[in-house]
């Protein structure tokens, strides 16, 4: 684990957070922001700025968005959904996905390697 990452963790241990206090966004950016990195999955969160997002890949292990702040579009084998905050879904292992902020979006990726 590097050293930044470390304290990272050390920073959000033991003690109440807001998440959506941990990240912040950039303009014009996507921003993200590891919070756990072990070998059964990872938690990192993201900010996108209106109009970023991330293009179309696969990942080979189910990741659930929740998303904190704002709106996204996840379009998933080519079908769109919009979260909102306070929504979630889950985006299949080995299944296509791409994120788009509608409006500023921040939100939280878990994904779970198993």
């Amino acid at each position: 684990m590097k050293e930044n990452e470390k304290q990272d963790v050390e920073a959000v241990s033991a003690q109440p957070v807001r998440l959506v206090d941990l990240i912040d966004y950039q303009e014009g950016s996507v921003v993200s922001r590891t919070i756990v990195d072990k070998e059964a999955g990872t938690v990192t969160l993201f900010a996108f700025d209106e109009g970023q997002g991330l293009s179309e890949h696969t990942a080979p292990f189910d990741a659930l968005v929740y998303t904190l702040d704002g709106e996204v579009e996840v379009t998933i084998s080519g079908k769109a959904v919009q979260l909102k905050k306070g929504e979630m879904v889950i985006m299949p292992a080995n299944k296509p996905h791409a994120l788009k902020a509608i409006k500023r979006v921040k939100m939280l990726l878990t994904m779970i390697r198993s």
